[in-house]
């Protein structure tokens, strides 16, 4: 555009930005790929799943390649006895848990019956305070009293309307001849079938990717070195080292994350354990286990924390007492992890706040459902560690911590 007065030159103005058909164009686009990268995600999540929980793993188990490598053995040797080590941890460790539970299973007619007068006992309980309630509010109430004279004809409206009694009457439907009545089978297939036949196809899709998990482990440990200079070679310059940058920052944060709930979750075992042994709590070990890692999920690991030991105390002799102990027991270990423990060895690698945090967990279980929500955090530290190491990027990543 241009713009003069008389005896001046004319200036010539940019055009107005936003404005031309090109930006509405590359806006359309960039929505198509949001909406694309969606669908790739939501369809293509069991794979993505099988690959981000085998990258955690193989990023846990990096360290320990690199300390037996000082050996001076092969990097596939080294994969192959840590791995092999890693096998025998989880056999053994999963030995000891399939004896505490076939323990368990052994006390289920027990525990059937100490829950059925648990229930029945709150249940009288709260029938009691209700019938308490009831009589209170009726002795506060005055009743009305109507005049002497209105008595008799409310008597004869309540006969009047009441009218003769009739016998009670049964009616039978008869079929016309030639009506072909519909007969319904009915299926005896318990809750438990019909659960694993509505789940199968994703039982079977579960078990196959699981199936690949360590074969995907150990070609990332065995071949480190060469994925990770084939990926560098896609960039240049300046762009090749912050690729190496944020993969480092990646690799850094999502072990930080993992480690550190790990260590966090087997201090809350011990600890649990050991209090639960106290209070004579049947099975001290699984329950113990499951508590302590059940308080580590995002938001909801307080009430899933609680529910172990009260079931496990409902097969006891006493559960009243060993109930009101073991909830005095998560509830104080659950705030000192969460308030002490988790900001220094967590807290202090990942740097998300907590809107972010809380937006992510609410995206990725949506896309993918439980594991979303187990892998939202790492999956957004990873993101928040490329931001901060691209430069067009930083900005975000300043956006996305705390």
């Amino acid at each position: 555009m241009v713009i003069g007065t008389r005896g001046e030159a004319p200036a010539i103005l940019p055009p107005a930005r936003g404005s031309g058909p090109g930006d509405s164009q590359r806006y359309s686009l960039q929505i198509v790929a949001a909406g694309v990268l969606l669908a790739i995600l939501y369809l293509g999540r069991v794979v993505f799943i099988t690959a981000i929980i085998a990258i955690v793993i193989a990023l846990i188990l990096e360290p320990f390649v690199g300390l037996v490598m000082r050996l001076r053995l092969p990097r596939g040797i080294a994969t192959s006895v840590v791995g092999i080590v890693a096998l025998l941890v989880m056999y053994f460790g999963g030995l000891a848990v399939w004896n505490q539970v076939a323990g368990l299973a052994g006390d289920v007619p027990t525990f059937r019956d100490h829950l059925s007068t648990f229930i029945t006992g709150v249940s009288d309980r709260i029938q009691h305070a209700e019938e308490s309630a009831r009589r209170f509010v009726i002795s506060e109430k005055k009743p009305e009293q109507a005049p002497p004279s209105a008595r008799p004809a409310q008597k004869k409206n309540r006969r009047d309307a009441s009218g003769p009694t009739s016998a009670p009457s049964s009616a039978v439907t008869l079929l016309p001849p030639g009506t072909i009545q519909e007969v319904r089978i009915h299926d005896d297939r318990s809750p438990v079938a019909e659960y694993v036949y509505a789940r199968l196809s994703t039982l079977y899709e579960f078990v196959l990717m699981v199936s690949f998990v360590p074969f995907l482990v150990y070609f990332m440990l065995s071949w480190r070195d060469h994925i990770y200079r084939s990926f560098l070679r896609f960039f240049e310059g300046a762009d090749r080292l912050a690729a190496a940058r944020s993969l480092d920052g990646v690799a850094t944060m999502a072990r930080a994350f993992v480690v550190g709930n790990f260590l966090i979750g087997v201090l809350l075992t011990a600890l649990s354990w050991a209090a639960f042994a106290v209070i004579h709590l049947p099975y001290p070990f699984v329950v113990g286990a499951t508590s302590g890692f059940l308080s580590l999920v995002p938001y909801v690991g307080m009430p899933l924390a609680l529910a172990p030991p009260v079931l496990a105390a409902l097969a006891g002799n006493d559960p009243g007492s060993v109930i009101f102990f073991s909830l005095l027991i998560v509830l104080s270990l659950h705030v000192v992890a969460m308030n002490v423990l988790y900001p220094k060895v967590v807290g202090a690698r990942v740097h998300l706040n907590p809107l972010v945090v809380t937006f992510s967990l609410m995206f990725w279980g949506f896309l993918w459902d439980a594991p979303g929500l187990i892998l939202a955090i790492p999956i957004t530290a990873g993101i928040k560690a490329v931001c901060d190491n691209v430069p067009g990027l930083q900005p975000y990543g300043r956006f996305l911590g705390d």
